[in-house]
């Protein structure tokens, strides 16, 4: 593709290499370093007058030096003279205090929808998932559960928690049926993972024969993979919006689903002025 570049942030390399590859293009040249006093350096390595640049950086590990990474790198292109720059975010930082929908941007934005490629994983790893009931960690998840459960045309279920204070559940109460079914639970994002470990539990001891997590954000802080380990979890699957290859060594049950195609299909059809909403329902091949 002609008067195109894709660079990548120092966040998540890997996925920026495996999205410049499906798109057959080279990664742009771009070094970042330290000042002596901590301040984050960006250098743009090759021209980009003229070109429509997109920047992949995700809101993982060292969240504000990565988000102040960006910021520098749009405004490095946008001081050279390109004529286009875009920033590709697979997981949004500070999206977990609900800021992102309250007037943050006055440009265009695509929010990108893991979906697709969630019912792809099911219908292809979950030999028994025209039996299963895709449940929702808590009552916030229930629009994501109902949807996916309407598209593959089996139960939903939720679990309704109360919580004494953040990050800590109180007590959990099911609400539809798991008896003798595999259980999928869904959501967007697990950080400490008390909340799905504790849901499987109540899962199990509610009859599903097996559990499964599939989050398209996995976090996975503090005392997250011990507790992955230690719970009945047949398989936690999770998108590579952050990397997870550490992860993946301390824990076995950690599968991933690779999203750099949907990444990568996006940035060429907004790259050719064409609909994103493609990608709402369908994983590109």
């Amino acid at each position: 593709m002609p008067n195109i570049k894709i660079f990548s942030g120092s966040s998540h390399p890997d996925l920026g290499q495996k999205i410049a590859d499906r798109l057959g293009l080279e990664l742009g040249k771009v070094v970042t370093k330290k000042f002596s006093n901590q301040e984050t350096c960006v250098e743009i390595g090759e021209s980009v007058r003229g070109e429509d640049v997109y920047i992949v950086q995700s809101g993982c590990g060292e969240i504000n030096d990565n988000l102040m990474e960006l910021l520098i790198m749009i405004n490095a292109c946008k001081i050279a003279s390109a004529s286009r720059v875009t920033a590709v975010i697979p997981c949004f930082p500070y999206a977990r205090q609900d800021k992102k929908d309250k007037g943050f941007f006055d440009i265009p934005v695509d929010n990108l929808y893991a979906e697709p490629a969630v019912l792809k994983w099911i219908k292809e790893n979950i030999n028994e998932w025209k039996n299963c009931t895709i449940v929702s960690p808590d009552a916030g998840g229930a629009k994501r559960v109902t949807s996916i459960a309407d598209r593959l045309n089996v139960d939903f279920a939720l679990i309704h928690k109360e919580r004494k204070k953040a990050n800590e559940v109180d007590r959990m109460v099911l609400v539809g049926d798991v008896k003798d079914r595999v259980a999928i639970l869904v959501d967007d994002m697990a950080d400490t993972c008390g909340t799905i470990c504790h849901a499987a539990d109540k899962l199990v001891s509610a009859g599903a024969t097996k559990v499964y997590a599939i989050l398209t954000h996995g976090i996975f802080s503090g005392p997250a993979i011990t507790r992955i380990n230690n719970a009945c979890f047949e398989a936690v699957v999770v998108t590579n919006t952050i990397p997870q290859e550490d992860k993946m060594k301390h824990c076995s049950k950690i599968q991933v689903i690779d999203i750099s195609m949907i990444l990568a299909e996006a940035i060429r059809r907004t790259h050719n002025g064409e609909s994103v909403s493609y990608l709402f329902s369908h994983v590109p091949l």
